[in-house]
């Protein structure tokens, strides 16, 4: 049993470095070969690294990858990471930034794309490609995922105002500097990476997860040992095969997803999730203060109390 619980923990961490390899890869690919060439930024950390290498040629004509940028940019955030959050989702993206930053600096610059539609609509679909395939994996492409973690460790809300706030003022430094064409071309860019994280991976701050399972009490004492999340039980019953089972229906954020997902396959293999957008909440959603009391204390009434 531990043979078979190792082997899968190793299987686990080779797939995910084979994922960091290859979103790294696509997203220098998607910077060198289609965003930087063209003039167009990507979203985030990202897009003021490309930014900063801009400036740093344009004003003080000083040639400085956007690469080194990225690195300079997530040594502070992974280190406050570190701190915040812990080594595994910290590590991996550190580690992802870190390969994409050499891997920028590495590739040579060239303009697959000389349409600047096709450039920006295919370099946002690669951007978004490889943060939603680190996202699926329980990790990221650091710099402003590492952000929202620490945020929503911290107090449990999203940072969706201080991404956009962000965005804009890279949309506006770029239209005041290279052109408006550029700018909102840019803005095409940003679009399509949010709409191919969707597409690979929820990008909701807050998600709805029914388990099926009839293994409900294991599944319920494992994710209770991980997780600090209400669960609600539902008693159900198949259909076709008329056998009763167990609904645990329960809230999570983004970023418990694949926590929660590898907790269930663990204990129940056979179980049946589905996942549904949760527009709005009313009630106690434990942020990371009242999950600390709740495990310090052992008893919700002091999470309850601190509210």
């Amino acid at each position: 049993m531990a043979y078979i619980k190792h082997k899968h923990v190793a299987y686990e961490y080779t797939l995910k470095f084979i994922v960091l390899i290859g979103a790294a890869v696509i997203q220098a690919v998607a910077l060198n070969e289609f965003l930087i060439p063209n003039d167009i930024f990507s979203g985030g950390f990202n897009g003021i690294a490309q930014l900063m290498s801009w400036a740093s040629n344009a004003i003080f004509h000083v040639s400085l990858s956007t690469g080194l940028f990225i690195l300079l940019i997530n040594i502070p955030i992974g280190i406050i990471g570190l701190w915040k959050i812990g080594p595994q989702f910290t590590v991996l993206s550190f580690l992802n930034s870190l390969l994409t930053s050499v891997l920028t600096m590495m590739i040579p610059v060239s303009k697959v794309a000389s349409n600047s539609l096709l450039a920006s609509l295919f370099g946002g679909v690669l951007v978004g490609a490889s943060i939603g395939l680190t996202f699926k994996f329980g990790f990221s492409t650091g710099g402003m995922d590492i952000v929202a973690m620490v945020v929503q460790k911290i107090n449990g809300k999203s940072i969706g105002t201080i991404a956009m706030s962000i965005n804009t003022v890279i949309v506006a430094i770029a239209g005041l500097n290279i052109g408006w064409n550029n700018a909102m071309y840019t803005i095409i860019g940003i679009y399509a990476t949010s709409r191919v994280i969707d597409m690979i991976h929820t990008r909701h701050q807050k998600l709805t997860a029914f388990i099926v399972t009839d293994q409900a009490d294991a599944v319920i004492a494992a994710l209770h040992a991980e997780l600090i999340r209400g669960i609600t039980i539902l008693p159900s019953q198949g259909a076709f095969s008329r056998q009763e089972s167990k609904t645990l229906m329960m809230v999570i954020s983004r970023y418990e997803l694949y926590q929660m997902e590898q907790i269930v396959k663990e204990v129940d293999n056979d179980a049946f999730i589905n996942l549904v957008n949760t527009v709005n909440l009313s009630g106690n959603f434990w942020d990371e203060d009242a999950q600390n009391k709740i495990r310090k204390t052992g008893t919700i009434t002091s999470a309850v109390n601190s509210k």
